[in-house]
């Protein structure tokens, strides 16, 4: 059975710390050994030395209020060395409790950092490549204008949690074939702060920080990728209690090009030929993001060619140069022909000698139509 700590030093169970320290005075002056020799004071003492050292701490209290004995044995009694017994810590607990002492763990604090944001912009490749300024817009927590973030109405103050004392946590006791196991958790009134807004502001509703839609401008540097996010410093979410903003990121979405297909700082495009524009060359102009070109196609030219354009493609990011542009030949082969379209192109493969191509090669190896497709492996 738990011993009756309150009942030790006579005091009620809703005694301040200031009552409880007066009776331990009070006590102390009667039973101590060098006042009072009689074995049953000193034994008085012990017990009510124990008494306030269970009593003057707000952990050990608790214990005691949930029913348990914190120097029971697995209890986390403290001082058995002690000559007074058992958790009497010798003249130190005398002294503290005459002149005061002593610290405890302090509840954590209402104000915290903000949580960062997150924004997708849009841009097409002409910004992502050279850079753009934009503005956006964003939806995000700032410090209530009301209350300044302190979450309390104006002229008020939060008060004491009454369920931990300010102490922002509370202690629950449980009995094992160990002993008493205590454990702690935050407290659930003040969720840990260890003060509760008793008259919250009307605006924020205690938390400090009410929603607005806010303007920024932000900077798109030249070289940027799809998916590529930008910092900006200090511009997210508003803390609770008005704590410190978080960051807020902005993050790149490159919308497709008509004609380009970007492979990092490289482009790439597809120039489609018909067959005699590829065999008797030919020239095309271009749109690249720097404005026309020519792009001369030589005689002979063959599909899967590439023609590159250096110095054509996007700004390298934090660098100096630029990526290039590929263009890739795509030749065409007409699939329908006119009558005097197939007797010309008949007539030219009788020049060309060209009717029936002899098929050379094949499974034996050699040279003919079919040969090894080519590709960065080597034939083992």
């Amino acid at each position: 059975m738990a011993v009756d700590y309150y009942a030790t030093l006579g005091v009620r169970r809703d005694a301040t710390g200031d009552e409880i320290k007066r009776a331990y005075r009070k006590l102390a002056r009667e039973l101590h050994p060098d006042v009072n020799p009689d074995p049953e004071a000193q034994q008085r003492f012990r017990n009510v030395t124990n008494a306030y050292e269970v009593l003057s701490d707000p952990e050990k209290r608790q214990i005691v209020d949930l029913g348990g004995d914190p120097l029971a044995p697995g209890g986390g009694a403290a001082g058995a060395g002690s000559p007074f017994g058992a958790g009497f810590g010798g003249l130190g607990d005398i002294m503290d409790a005459f002149f005061g002492g002593g610290a405890s763990r302090g509840p954590r604090s209402r104000v915290r950092r903000g949580n960062d944001a997150l924004l997708r912009l849009e841009l097409d490749l002409a910004e992502t490549a050279f850079g753009a300024t934009r503005d956006i817009t964003v939806d995000t927590a700032v410090v209530c204008a009301t209350c300044s973030g302190a979450g309390a109405a104006p002229g008020t103050q939060p008060s004491t949690c009454s369920t931990c004392h300010g102490r922002g946590e509370v202690q629950q006791v449980t009995r094992s074939f160990l002993g008493q196991m205590v454990t702690s958790r935050p407290c659930p009134r003040c969720s840990g702060t260890g003060t509760v807004i008793e008259h919250p502001c009307r605006d924020c509703s205690g938390d400090g920080r009410v929603r607005k839609r806010r303007t920024l401008t932000v900077k798109i540097p030249s070289g940027v990728e799809d998916g590529m996010r930008i910092r900006l410093s200090g511009e997210g979410e508003v803390g609770p209690g008005g704590g410190p903003p978080g960051d807020l990121y902005v993050e790149v979405s490159e919308r497709q090009h008509a004609v380009f297909t970007r492979e990092g700082d490289d482009l790439h495009c597809d120039l489609r030929l018909p067959m005699t524009a590829a065999a008797l060359g030919t020239m095309a102009t271009l749109e690249t993001l720097d404005g026309s070109e020519t792009i001369t196609v030589k005689p002979g030219t063959q599909p899967g060619e590439v023609i590159r354009l250096a110095g054509r493609g996007v700004p390298h990011l934090r660098a100096v140069g630029r990526g290039h542009l590929h263009i890739h030949i795509v030749v065409e082969t007409p699939t329908k022909l006119d009558t005097e379209q197939e007797r010309l192109l008949r007539e030219l493969a009788k020049l060309r000698e060209e009717e029936t191509p002899a098929v050379v090669g094949g499974a034996s190896g050699g040279s003919g139509l079919f040969s090894r497709r080519r590709s960065g492996r080597r034939s083992r």
